[in-house]
């Protein structure tokens, strides 16, 4: 049943969270638990000797945060809200998934995966101090608002990396135990999928001055951000002969943290940005898979 389900569910998950997005609104304290555990099992698969970091890697995490500003500033005179979605949509680190896509394509597995830690790792660092000067909490002082934010951000996404560390060391069999409920990330995914989903419709319903047309806008520059990160990380890849992992590294994000932060740190409606990502990042991966498929 789960196999027929499985290639619907970011389908079947953002329109149940639609539906009944007060419900699942809700329940939107459970998001930085849900995220943290689906780290914690992607990491406890991670092997450390098999990491590999190159050049690549400098160049795309050096694109997130430089690309992310960039955006920034060029659509803040035109709107605040559409800056803070078009920034989001660069700065958000890549999937936990990518690396199941990546193999799918016959890409470099780890590579990806190197880059999906280095993606995660150095965001936790650098999120902080670019929310306090353009988020929600640039009206406190830095240090204030850095710490405010540091204290989740570090948290969420150094602490499973930590955790399933010291556990490998000194509960190896444990770990191994654990790895093995990967597939439980799945569920999990759905049910984030949901909430965030929930929330952004909530957020949109219950606003009290309607900004429809900038939230289709954010919609519309979200798919050009997906669609030119996919591009422009295949075309660096490709220079050092690793397309796939390039495309995926640069253009599959993890929405579910996004939407998070932006519903966190910044305007909520920003959180549109990475709502839709979630839909231009499915459609172009199923676009490259069908591709592959049919090259075979």
């Amino acid at each position: 049943m789960l196999k027929i389900i499985k290639p619907y569910m970011m389908p079947i998950a953002m329109t149940l969270g639609a539906i009944f997005y007060s419900f699942f609104g809700s329940l939107a304290f459970l998001t930085p638990y849900l995220i943290f555990v689906m780290l914690f099992l992607t990491y406890c698969n991670l092997k450390l000797k098999e990491i590999r970091f190159s050049k690549l890697h400098i160049w795309l995490i050096s694109i997130q945060i430089v690309g992310s500003l960039t955006l920034f500033f060029v659509f803040r005179p035109f709107s605040p809200i559409l800056a803070q979605g078009a920034m989001i949509c660069v700065l958000a680190p890549t999937a936990t998934a990518a690396p199941v896509i990546t193999g799918m394509l016959k890409g470099n597995v780890a590579s990806l995966t190197a880059y999906s830690l280095i993606s995660n790792l150095t965001i936790a660092l650098a999120a902080p101090v670019i929310f306090s000067f353009v988020g929600s909490y640039n009206d406190l002082p830095f240090f204030e608002s850095f710490l405010a934010i540091a204290k989740r951000v570090f948290l969420l996404l150094f602490l499973p990396f930590i955790t399933a560390l010291l556990l490998q060391k000194f509960t190896p069999k444990l770990t191994e135990r654990l790895a093995t409920f990967k597939n439980f990330s799945f569920y999990l995914w759905s049910l984030a999928l949901c909430v965030v989903t929930g929330r952004t419709v909530q957020f949109i319903i219950l606003q009290e001055g309607k900004n429809y047309n900038i939230e289709i806008i954010i919609a519309i520059v979200a798919m050009f951000v997906c669609v030119g990160q996919f591009l422009l990380g295949r075309g660096i890849g490709r220079k050092y002969d690793d397309t796939v992992a390039g495309g995926q590294g640069l253009g599959q994000k993890n929405t579910i943290l996004a939407i998070w932060m932006a519903q966190m740190y910044l305007n909520p409606i920003a959180s549109i940005g990475p709502g839709a990502y979630v839909l231009w990042q499915n459609i172009v991966n199923s676009y490259q898979v069908w591709l592959r498929r049919k090259t075979l």
